[in-house]
């Protein structure tokens, strides 16, 4: 990203490699502290929703100003879609330079990514509530609640991973060993105009990379049907497999309400588990592709970052509310005393 190392010589390479290492340990012991009880939650998504989010503020309020060739303009989307209405006789021409200015953050980069961050919170809310009741003592029903997004933003945080590690260790295959044929399967590589940031040419790699924009997915359909069917079906897989090691399968939550001695009404004790499997697997399952197909969205409409970068301060800073919400006492949980439930 930064240049060949033989360029930018010993001294630069160490001390890039020495910044990335004591952030990381940084990053490491305050998420520690926060999970010994003196926050909420955890670190590692909380820094991670933060730096998406000062990104996002960036792109809509930066003060620093570029040339693209019609003079100076604001840099942040909507400090530039201001001065062009103050500062253009035509309201039109600025309206439409404001909305779908090249090169630089726009208006309409800025509504799509409301309309998706809005989008996802409405569906966190979406669940599915199983009436369930104490074998030990009389009372009212309680409500287990299974959400739609039963696995959280761990589907598209693995997918995350998994593009990012092929995508790596395909860069440096192919820098390595540029002329190797089953190299060049996995991907080619090639920087962009006005960047020196390398993005796949061909190969694997190339399928697996979101399209930068609308037009460029019209203009390869092929790869845009291949891209979306990848970012569902793995985050569907994943989300599927994450209950099973996360302890949130259907079998670990029938255990937990029979060790509580609960049961949901209407059904027998022995039919908790058939109940519960018919709904956690579908609820994880489509969940994890409405997630990745939020992803895709946000990629394709143009929002300010990339649709996973979205999704996950979103549903990090959502779950921060419902903690906050649950600690300061304004929401009243009617499971919150079954245990972890």
């Amino acid at each position: 990203m930064y240049g060949r190392p033989s360029d930018l010589g010993a001294g630069v390479c160490l001390l890039l490699i020495f910044q990335l290492v004591f952030a990381a340990i940084i990053v490491l012991l305050l998420d520690e502290l926060l999970q010994k009880g003196y926050g909420l939650g955890s670190g590692v998504s909380l820094f991670m929703a933060t730096n998406i989010c000062e990104q996002m503020f960036w792109k809509c309020f930066a003060p620093t100003t570029v040339n693209r060739g019609r003079g100076s303009e604001f840099e942040g989307a909507v400090l530039a879609f201001v001065h062009l209405l103050f500062t253009k006789k035509s309201k039109k021409a600025a309206l439409l330079d404001a909305f779908y200015r090249d090169n630089a953050p726009n208006m309409f980069q800025v509504l799509a990514t409301l309309i998706v961050f809005f989008t996802v919170i409405y569906l966190q809310c979406l669940k599915v509530e199983l009436p369930v009741k104490s074998t030990r003592q009389r009372g009212p029903y309680g409500m287990y609640p299974i959400k739609l997004f039963y696995t959280s933003n761990m589907p598209i945080m693995l997918q995350s991973a998994l593009s990012s590690n092929i995508f790596i260790i395909s860069q440096m295959l192919y820098n390595k060993f540029p002329n190797n044929i089953v190299i060049k399967l996995l991907g080619t590589w090639g920087p962009k105009p006005g960047t020196q940031q390398l993005f796949a040419t061909s190969g694997v790699a190339y399928y697996m990379q979101p399209p930068f924009s609308l037009t460029e997915a019209l203009l390869d359909p092929i790869k845009t049907v291949i891209y979306i069917s990848f970012v569902l079906g793995t985050c569907a897989f994943f989300s599927k497999t994450w209950i099973e090691v996360s302890g949130t399968s259907p079998r670990d939550v029938a255990k937990q309400f029979k060790d509580q001695g609960l049961v949901i009404a209407g059904h027998r004790e022995t039919s908790v588990y058939k109940e519960l499997k018919r709904i956690i697997p579908t609820a994880a399952a489509f969940g994890g592709a409405t997630i990745g197909a939020l992803s895709v969205i946000s990629d394709l409409s143009g929002c300010l970052g990339s649709g996973t970068s979205i999704l996950l301060a979103v549903t990090t800073i959502y779950g921060y509310y419902e903690m906050a919400a649950k600690e300061g006492g304004l929401v009243k949980n009617v499971t919150s005393g079954f245990s972890d439930f």
